[in-house]
């Protein structure tokens, strides 16, 4: 078993990899890497590199939504 902490998760949280026998490392580091991405912590850290208004995140969901409905609809294609 692998237990790797990670800082900023959640307190006193850390990612846990089960490895079977026979396993290498390269398949270790390949469930590593898929459980740290769903943590969302590297998305974070990009989100806080610079400040983003209230106003303009809002404006940002809204018009995403709005794209969102229209591609449900069929208003808009891929």
């Amino acid at each position: 078993m692998l237990y790797i902490c990670l800082p900023k998760l959640k307190e006193n949280e850390m990612l846990i990899v089960q490895v079977k026998e026979g396993d290498t490392i390269e398949k270790a580091l390949k469930k590593f890497k898929k459980k740290f991405e769903k943590t969302g912590v590297v998305k974070q850290l990009r989100a806080r590199k610079q400040f983003t208004k209230p106003s303009v995140r809002r404006r940002e969901e809204i018009i995403k939504a709005v794209y969102k409905q229209k591609l449900q609809n069929g208003e808009i294609e891929k």
